[in-house]
C-alpha cells in the first residue's frame, strides 16, 4: 500500500503535530502517520486493504482546526513560503515599530498629561498597542480559537490568553475614570502592560519570521536537487532529426540527443559521441567525468563539452535522481525516538502550563503581599502572562525535523543518501565498520595476469573456466571470459552446470565432471591438490587470488587474478580508525591472501574464506558480542548482511537488490565517503540531541523564572517582554543551530 501525502497548514509547534498526529491515527483504516512541522506535511499510511479515502481524512484534520490538502507540488508551496516569509516580514516590521514606542511610554515617560479625563501617555501606549494586537497578532488569535473550539490547545492559546489578558488588564487601568463600577485597584495602580503585549506578539512574529527564513534554507538542498530535474527532452527520431518531449512521455529504450550546457534528462547510456560531464550537483565530485559510448550516464548530470547520443534506461520518476529525491524526502519525515516521547508530552504540555500559569497567578495574588514596586495583583498579571508565554514548544517541535532536513539535505549534495532516522541513530551508535573486501576496498574489477598450467596447454584451463564462468555476473568470472575474448579458440558446451554457492561452479560435458573455483570446491569434488600447496600457498602470499580447475579429479592448473585497491582506500580506513572505529575485512579468499591485503590496507583484524551466505551471520555474531554494525557491500552476495547490521550501507555501483537492502546508499564508488557519511549521521544526530536537550532546559529554567519561583530568593522574575523575547530566540536558536550543519563537508582525497 503507498504512503499518503497530505499538505497540513496552521501547525506552529510540537502541540499540533500531536494534534495531528492524534486526529489522523484515530481514524479507521490508518496504520500510521508521520508528521513534519517544517515541510507542513503528514505522511499517512493505511492498514492493508484499507479504503484510499484521502477526503475523509482532509475533512477530520480540518475540523481539528487545521488546513489540509493533498501534497502535490512541493515547488509551488516553496513558492507560497516564500511570499508569506516576506508579508511576515513586512508585519514585523510594522509591529516593531508600534512596540518601541509602546515601551518608552508604559517604562520610560511619565505623565505627559490628560486626554479628556485619560492619562494621554497610557491613551496613545493603548492605541499603538492595540494595532499590533489586532493587526499582527490576528493569526494568532484565529489560530487559538480554532484550537479552543476543537479541543485541543497549542502555542497560539498561550499567545492569545497571555497577551489577552494583559490587554484588557491594561486597558481597564486606561478607562477606569468612566468605568465607576471596577474595583479600586484599576484606578490607583501604578502598572499596565501594554509593552509586554506589543513586545509578546513583536518578538514572537519576528521569531516566526527568522524561523521561516531558516527553515527555508533548511530545505535549499533538497529544492536544489529537484531543480536538476530536466522537463523535456530531444528525441530522436529513425530519420536523425530531433523533438522536443515531456520527460514523462518518454519510454525506456528510446535514443535522445543531449546538446553541450544541458541536463541529462533520463539516465542511460551513451550509443553516440564521448563528452566530460559535471556530476558535482549528484556526487559532490568536483573534477568533470569524462564518459563515451557504452558508459552509463545520470539524468540530473550536464554535459560540458560536446553533445552525446544516448539511449534512456529508467523512466522520469525511476531515475538515480527521482530516487534520490525520494529518498531525501523519506529520510525528512522520520522521527528520533526521543521526538516520538516530546510529541506525547507535548501533547499535554500547553494544557499543563496554562494550569500551572493559572495556579501561579492566584497564589501571588491571595497568598502574597506583592514584591517590591508591584502589588500582588499587579504580580500575578505579570505571573500569568510570562508563564504563559515562555512555555511555547516551538524548539521542542523544530528540534529534530531541522537538523533531520539539513543533515539529509547536504548529504544527498555530496552523493550520500541517508534512508531515515533510524540510518542516523544507528550510525551515530557504530562502533564496527564490516568492508566486503570485492567492490568496497578493490575497485571490484579484477585482472587475469597469469595462467598456470600443470598437464594441459594454457588455453586448455582458460577454456574451460572461461566456458563455465560465461553465465556468471561475478566480477572474476567477467575477467576470465575478458581474457577468452582475446584469444582465437571458441567456448565448450556444457550439458549441465550447477553453481555452488560460495565455491564456484561444477560443470558436465560427454560424461566428464569440470570444475572452476576455490580450494573447497575442489576438495569438495575430491580433488587432490596436496601437491601444489607450497606453490599454491606462495602465490597466494603475494595477495593474489588463485581459481583451480579441474577435471574428473584431477587439478589441471589455475589462474592467477589481481584486483586493484582503490585510491583511497588505505587513507579511509585511517580515517575510520581515528573515529575509534573496529575495522573488520570479510572476504571469500583463503587467509593467506587476505592477511597480505589486510596488512597493505592497515586493517587488523579479517575474517578469510566467507561465503556470500555466512556475511550476515558473521554480522549477528558481532552484534551478539555487543558491537553496533555498519556493513559496507556493493553485491547481490552483500544483500543479507547489509539488512542485518545495524546500518548497513551499498556503494553507488553496487546491484539494485544491495541498494534495496542498504540503510544508506552512496553514489560514489569511495570507501571515503562511507566514513564521511558515519561522521555525519553522527554530526546529525549531535544537532538533534543539543536541541533538544536546548529545549528542555530552556523550558525547565524559563518556566519557574517566569511563575516567580526565585524571586524571594534571588529577586528575579521574567517580565512578559523578556519572556517573548526568551521564547522566540528559544525558537530561533533551535533552527540556527541545525543549519550550521550547511558547513558540513565531507573527506575528498
Amino acid at each position: 500500500m503507498d504512503d499518503l501525502n497530505i499538505r497540513v497548514t496552521g501547525m506552529t509547534c510540537a502541540s499540533c503535530v500531536a494534534s495531528v498526529e492524534s486526529i489522523v491515527s484515530n481514524l479507521e483504516g490508518v496504520e500510521s502517520v508521520r508528521v513534519n512541522l517544517p515541510l507542513e506535511k503528514a505522511t499517512i499510511r493505511l492498514s492493508e486493504g484499507a479504503e484510499k479515502n484521502i477526503e475523509s481524512i482532509q475533512s477530520a484534520i480540518s475540523k481539528g482546526g487545521f488546513g489540509a490538502e493533498e501534497y502535490v507540488d512541493p515547488k509551488k508551496y516553496r513558492q507560497e513560503s516564500l511570499e508569506n516569509t516576506r508579508k511576515l516580514g513586512f508585519q514585523v516590521f510594522t509591529s516593531l515599530i508600534l512596540t518601541i514606542p509602546t515601551f518608552f511610554l508604559t517604562m520610560l515617560l511619565s505623565d505627559i498629561g490628560n486626554f479628556i479625563e485619560l492619562d494621554l501617555r497610557l491613551f496613545v501606549a493603548f492605541v499603538l498597542s492595540s494595532i499590533v494586537y489586532i493587526y499582527a497578532g490576528m493569526e494568532f488569535h484565529k489560530g487559538a480559537w480554532k484550537a479552543i473550539l476543537s479541543g485541543r490547545a497549542n502555542m497560539d492559546v498561550l499567545v492569545h490568553i497571555g497577551t489577552t489578558t494583559a490587554m484588557i488588564w491594561s486597558s481597564l487601568v486606561v478607562f477606569a475614570p468612566y468605568l465607576q463600577f471596577l474595583p479600586p485597584i484599576f484606578s490607583s495602580t501604578e502598572h499596565v502592560f501594554f509593552d509586554g503585549a506589543a513586545f509578546i506578539i513583536s518578538f514572537i512574529l519576528l521569531g516566526n519570521w527568522l524561523e521561516a527564513r531558516a527553515k527555508l534554507k533548511a530545505t535549499d538542498a533538497v529544492f536544489s536537487l529537484m531543480d536538476l530535474k530536466a522537463k523535456t527532452a530531444l528525441v530522436l527520431d529513425s530519420s536523425g532529426s530531433h523533438s522536443e518531449v515531456p520527460v514523462e512521455d518518454i519510454p525506456e529504450g528510446t535514443e535522445l540527443l543531449v546538446k553541450v550546457g544541458q541536463i541529462i534528462p533520463l539516465d542511460g547510456l551513451v550509443v553516440k559521441g564521448s563528452a566530460s560531464i559535471d556530476t558535482s550537483m549528484m556526487t559532490g565530485e568536483s573534477n568533470p567525468v569524462f564518459v563515451k559510448q557504452d558508459d552509463p550516464v545520470m539524468g540530473g548530470t550536464i554535459v560540458l563539452d560536446s553533445s552525446i547520443h544516448i539511449k534512456s534506461t529508467k523512466h522520469h520518476d525511476d531515475t538515480v535522481l527521482a530516487n534520490v529525491i525520494h529518498l531525501v524526502d523519506e529520510a525528512q519525515m522520520g522521527k528520533a525516538p526521543i521526538q516520538k516521547l516530546v510529541d506525547r508530552i507535548s501533547a499535554v504540555f500547553v494544557p499543563l502550563v496554562v494550569v500551572c500559569a493559572i495556579l501561579a497567578s492566584l497564589a501571588w495574588m491571595f497568598f502574597s503581599e506583592g514584591y517590591g514596586q508591584y502589588n500582588s495583583t499587579e504580580l500575578a498579571i505579570m505571573v500569568l502572562v510570562s508563564t504563559l508565554v515562555i512555555a511555547c514548544p516551538c524548539a521542542l517541535g523544530l528540534a529534530t525535523p531541522t537538523a533531520l532536513m539539513v543533515g539529509t539535505g547536504v548529504g544527498a549534495q555530496y552523493g550520500l543518501l541517508i534512508k531515515g532516522i533510524d540510518a542516523l541513530q544507528s550510525s551515530y551508535n557504530t562502533d564496527t565498520l564490516v568492508l566486503d573486501k570485492t567492490g568496497t576496498l578493490t575497485v571490484g574489477s579484477p585482472s587475469l595476469i597469469n595462467i598456470k598450467s600443470l598437464d594441459s596447454k594454457d588455453n586448455d584451463v582458460l577454456t574451460i573456466a572461461a566456458s563455465l564462468e560465461s553465465a556468471s555476473t561475478h566480477p572474476i568470472a567477467k575477467a576470465i571470459s575478458q581474457k577468452f575474448k582475446q584469444t582465437e579458440h571458441k567456448l565448450l558446451h556444457f550439458d549441465k552446470i550447477e553453481n555452488i554457492g560460495g565455491m564456484g561452479l561444477v560443470g558436465y560435458l560427454e560424461d566428464q565432471e569440470y570444475a572452476v573455483g576455490n580450494q573447497a570446491l575442489m576438495e569438495k569434488q575430491g580433488v587432490d591438490i596436496s601437491n601444489i600447496m607450497d606453490d599454491l600457498t606462495s602465490v597466494l602470499s603475494t595477495g593474489v587470488t588463485t581459481v583451480l580447475v579441474s577435471k574428473e579429479q584431477k587439478l589441471m592448473g589455475w589462474i592467477e587474478m589481481k584486483d586493484e585497491l582503490r585510491e583511497t582506500t588505505i587513507l579511509a580506513i585511517s580515517k575510520a580508525k581515528k573515529l575509534g572505529l573496529k575495522v573488520i575485512m570479510l572476504t571469500g579468499d583463503r587467509a593467506e591472501t587476505a592477511s597480505v591485503i589486510s596488512e597493505e590496507v592497515g586493517v587488523s583484524s579479517y575474517e578469510a574464506e566467507v561465503k556470500p551466505d555466512e556475511k550476515a551471520a558473521f554480522v549477528k555474531k558481532l552484534q551478539r558480542n555487543g558491537s553496533n554494525v555498519a556493513m559496507v557491500g556493493d553485491g547481490i552476495n552483500d544483500a543479507a548482511a547489509l539488512a542485518m547490521a545495524d546500518v548497513g550501507i551499498a556503494m553507488g555501483a553496487g546491484s539494485d537488490i544491495a541498494l534495496d537492502a542498504a540503510d544508506i546508499v552512496l553514489l560514489r564508488d569511495d570507501l571515503l565517503d562511507v566514513v564521511s557519511t558515519l561522521e555525519l549521521g553522527k554530526a546529525t544526530m549531535g544537532k538533534i540531541r543539543g536541541n533538544l536537550a536546548w529545549a528542555f532546559v530552556y523550558n525547565l529554567i524559563g518556566i519557574p523564572l517566569a511563575m516567580g519561583a526565585l524571586i524571594t530568593w534571588t529577586g528575579w522574575l521574567l517580565p512578559p517582554a523578556f519572556a517573548a523575547g526568551a521564547m522566540a530566540f528559544s525558537s530561533v536558536s533551535v533552527v540556527l543551530n541545525s543549519l550550521t550543519l550547511r558547513t558540513w563537508k565531507p573527506h575528498r582525497a
